[in-house]
């Protein structure tokens, strides 16, 4: 079965400045990390703030998800960091 994403829900974990989300390979859960900075245009000089994080992959959610695709099909692992340079 391909990666697939049907649970749309994802959370902000504010120790890592990341965005959280699954997809599922079958019955396998695949856990990813979005790093705020890369959802993010600036942070220089600024907190990173919960509600800007969650939009921000709210409104790119398919380059997200497509970038996760990608990193998952390289290589088949349980646990994935995107970065700014996997969105591009």
């Amino acid at each position: 079965m391909p990666l697939e994403f049907p649970n749309r829900s994802r959370s902000f974990d504010e120790a890592r400045q990341t965005v959280r989300f699954q997809g599922y390979d079958g019955m396998f859960e695949v856990r990813f990390l979005v790093e705020a900075a890369a959802l993010l245009k600036s942070t220089a000089g600024r907190p990173v703030v919960e509600a800007d994080c969650l939009h921000a992959f709210d409104t790119a959610r398919t380059t997200i998800q497509d970038a996760a695709l990608k990193l998952y099909k390289r290589n088949r692992r349980s646990m994935y960091t995107l970065t700014a340079t996997d969105l591009k």
